[in-house]
């Protein structure tokens, strides 16, 4: 179960989605270890290739307000199945540490582990430094 305010804030996001040419809406949050909520909608731009995704806006507007570690990403959509992240989004998750997606869709709640969505995810094999690589 989760928090109830988390499905009221995912969903009252899809208000802020700026989606002209597609009308696929999409809201996200970023969860931090110790609680702390930061939403995201999606982008989109006229070059689509410009427009960004719900999922990691809300994470870089976490690492904008100073936070390195995110532990859960909930998203919704107004599409009539549920939404997955695209591996763009899945690569950014696993940069910052996301351990569960949850996934809102109407009233059903569907979760997944990241390394069950994402089992094998790019890394910084130089370095060896990717957050993904300490789960």
């Amino acid at each position: 179960m989760i928090p109830k305010e988390w499905i009221e804030i995912v969903k009252d996001g899809l208000r802020y989605s700026y989606a002209p040419y597609s009308n696929i809406k999409v809201s996200a949050l970023a969860i931090t270890p110790e609680g702390k909520v930061y939403r995201g909608v999606n982008v989109e731009n006229a070059s689509l290739g410009l427009t960004i995704c719900a999922e990691r806006v809300a994470i870089f507007n976490a690492v904008s307000n100073g936070e390195r570690k995110i532990k859960t990403v909930v998203l919704t959509s107004n599409l009539d199945k549920p939404i997955y992240p695209c591996g763009a989004c899945l690569q950014v998750m696993s940069e910052f540490g996301v351990e569960e997606v949850i996934i809102i869709h109407n009233d059903q709640v569907i979760k997944h582990s990241l390394k069950e969505l994402f089992p094998r995810p790019f890394s910084d094999w130089k370095n060896d430094k990717s957050s993904h690589l300490n789960r």
